[in-house]
């Protein structure tokens, strides 16, 4: 039996492929974005406690209410925004998904939206999986800023979102105060909608200020805002998240939501809940995450790759032009396979495969794991 293919160009995503190669070759992985440390064993108890209690049942559509009030609270707190817990939030089975969800509430077929590349794998997929038409733009290279003249240009009447993240995957780049004044400025008086990827909310280094939309009610009536438990709390295989809009916009991201996974698991939720209390496990998690991004980029100065600074996330972006002349999929195969060392080269992260010779590591690992890692890649020589 044959179907006709709503995604058709797409294949097995380079995660799959970069891990699937790590294991075949024993390489360490420094591909994808998960940690290889252990999480809140505080977390893990009150997860168990929950279960223990007997909270394995549905809980209601929209999320634990407690987690949500909390969540609420904890964004007035930090961005001074007000958020009505019942109305503009929504737990979802992880930030991809939020960001799913918020695209298909919106766009029709023929609807353009802006995406800056290059861009977490999902985005494009997901706006053509609901037939529109990404309009993307590439960052700066190797600052990774955007050009936002050029944005100015491709905004058209059939613009209906443009898509942010910060801090960035995968590049580290966050987003200044002046990008703001330069969003607001090309929204104005439109009907575009912003989504706002800010799954790394926390993980933001060198005193750097995030630059949340929660922060700006005029964008925030426009915007659907993502969020991941999983990232906060190194508990990625939990795949929970949330998503923060006006209430007009989120009324229609749950009739979406509610006959897609229509509730998300429950005794996760009662822990988290408790959890949030905790406000120093988010609080001080930059620093320490910064304290990893450092020690790898001690590690690597004995290397020959050259550094394109990161300033958030769990990844750093090296180039290795001048080193190879392989393309940089090719390249990545080429360490794991060789030096045993497993990347993401980043021409993955672009529709067109704009390769600028420049590989991802995921430097969210033990010491022990950087170390071994940043030995091998020292032995590679031009």
């Amino acid at each position: 039996m044959q179907i006709q293919s709503k995604l058709p160009n797409v294949g097995t995503t380079i995660f799959t492929v970069m891990s699937q190669l790590a294991v075949e070759y024993n390489a360490i992985n420094l591909g994808q974005g998960f940690p290889d440390f252990m999480m809140s064993e505080e977390l893990v108890s009150l997860v168990n406690a929950a279960m223990q209690k007997g909270n394995n049942q549905y809980v209601h559509m929209n999320g634990l209410p407690i987690l949500r009030e909390r969540l609420a609270a904890k964004c007035n707190k930090l961005y001074g925004s007000n958020i009505h817990p019942e109305s503009e939030i929504t737990i979802t089975p992880g930030g991809t998904y939020a960001i799913y969800t918020a695209l298909t509430t919106v766009l029709q077929p023929g609807d353009e939206v802006i995406v800056f590349e290059p861009a977490y794998d999902s985005y494009i997929p997901n706006i053509e999986i609901n037939g529109a038409k990404a309009i993307a733009i590439s960052l700066q290279f190797p600052s990774y800023q955007i050009p936002w003249d050029e944005v100015k240009s491709k905004v058209n009447s059939k613009t209906r979102m443009i898509m942010i993240n910060s801090p960035h995957n995968p590049t580290g780049a966050v987003l200044s105060e002046n990008d703001i004044a330069q969003l607001r400025a090309v929204v104005k008086d439109t009907n575009i909608i912003i989504l706002s990827d800010e799954v790394y909310e926390h993980l933001i280094f060198d005193n750097i200020t995030h630059q949340s939309i929660l922060r700006f009610p005029d964008l925030l009536e426009r915007s659907f805002v993502c969020f991941s438990f999983g990232k906060t709390y190194h508990c990625t295989g939990w795949k929970l998240g949330y998503c923060i809009a006006p209430k007009e916009l989120m009324q229609e991201f749950r009739k979406v939501h509610q006959f897609n996974c229509f509730t998300c698991d429950s005794p996760k939720q009662f822990g988290l809940a408790e959890y949030l209390q905790n406000e120093n496990a988010y609080n001080n998690l930059g620093a320490a995450i910064q304290q990893k991004r450092d020690y790898f980029r001690s590690l690597m100065k004995e290397t020959s790759f050259k550094c394109i600074p990161s300033h958030g996330s769990y990844f750093e972006c090296y180039s290795y032009q001048g080193l190879s002349d392989l393309n940089d999929k090719d390249f990545a195969i080429h360490l794991t396979k060789n030096f045993g060392v497993a990347t993401i080269p980043v021409s993955a992260f672009y529709k067109n495969a704009e390769d600028n010779k420049v590989i991802r590591f995921c430097f969210a690992k033990k010491e022990e794991t950087l170390n071994i890692a940043a030995e091998k890649l020292s032995s590679f020589i031009k």
